[in-house]
């Protein structure tokens, strides 16, 4: 019997980019699809072209993606998980390239702003480019050794470059969350802990805000994100992108997507999905830190 074809992730981004990484890594089994923008990685997965959107939403050094919180309320899918990739940074050159040869070094901004170290050590002048993967391809095809392209080790592979400097950034904890977008919710297990990320607008009155958050104090959720940002070419109000541990049928959440909604409008539910271990390991890390500096 013929093999039956593998699932299809889609990914923003050109063979290479670490969207690409993060699906290799998070879905071995599945065929990576590369699309040029996140409106077309959404678009394959309500074709049924892929299963799933490999989507980055944030990044320990750089903050949030940008536009991804206007995009995912209008997507028309659901986030069914969540990724965390480390950033390992590499410096590609075409082969036989040395250090003394370099002169620009080209990256997505968030790439270069997050290995400003290397590019002082070496007196380079830093070139934007669209994405990191691309900036690999360009340097592969030009064969110009007075360029180095940031990007991963998977770009290095693809690309034919060598990677002269391995781990360049300059955070050690330089980390990209990824949601995984489904055309179906998911119900996580009762036995594993849940994330539930929905968007809300409050009323355009004083202390909606305060309010609004009020229920979650008083119930003893954990919110681990809150994030605004303007839509419909107002300054009145902001629409506001949350993350909550636990899930909407808690009675904890419950009570205080009740009162949320008393006070605000447009509440919707995003997804409802697995908590990734590395949060806890992350909060662990966190604590300790805590712990060490008082006195």
């Amino acid at each position: 019997m013929p093999t039956p074809p593998k699932p299809v992730i889609a990914f923003q981004g050109l063979p290479g980019a670490y969207s690409h990484a993060c699906c290799l890594s998070a879905y071995p089994d599945m065929d990576p699809l590369p699309r040029a923008a996140f409106e077309d990685v959404f678009a394959a997965v309500r074709d049924g072209l892929a299963l799933y959107a490999m989507i980055p939403i944030d990044n320990s050094v750089a903050g949030r993606v940008a536009d991804i919180h206007h995009l995912l309320p209008r997507s028309g899918l659901h986030i069914v998980a969540e990724h965390f990739l480390r950033v390992n940074h590499h410096l590609l050159v075409v082969p036989g390239t040395t250090l003394s040869d370099l002169r620009t070094v080209e990256s997505h901004v968030h790439a270069l702003s997050q290995c400003r170290r290397i590019m002082r050590e070496l007196g380079v002048r830093p070139v934007v480019t669209a994405d990191t993967a691309g900036a690999a391809r360009d340097v592969a095809e030009r064969g110009d050794k007075s360029a180095a392209a940031i990007g991963s080790a998977l770009s290095a592979e693809i690309y034919g470059l060598d990677s002269l400097r391995a781990n360049i950034e300059d955070e050690e904890h330089n980390t990209t969350r990824f949601v995984v977008m489904a055309r179906e919710p998911v119900s996580p297990r009762t036995d594993v802990e849940a994330v539930t990320s929905f968007i809300f607008r409050v009323r355009n009155v004083p202390a909606a805000l305060y309010k609004a958050m009020g229920g979650f104090a008083t119930n003893g959720v954990n919110m681990t994100k809150l994030e605004s940002y303007q839509v419909g070419g107002t300054f009145v109000a902001a629409q506001f992108y949350a993350e909550v541990e636990g899930r909407p049928d808690d009675r904890p959440l419950a009570y205080a997507l009740e009162e949320l909604r008393f006070f605000s409008h447009e509440v919707r539910i995003l997804g409802v999905y697995p908590a990734h271990p590395y949060r806890f390991e992350a909060r662990r890390r966190a604590l300790e830190a805590e712990t060490r500096v008082l006195p």
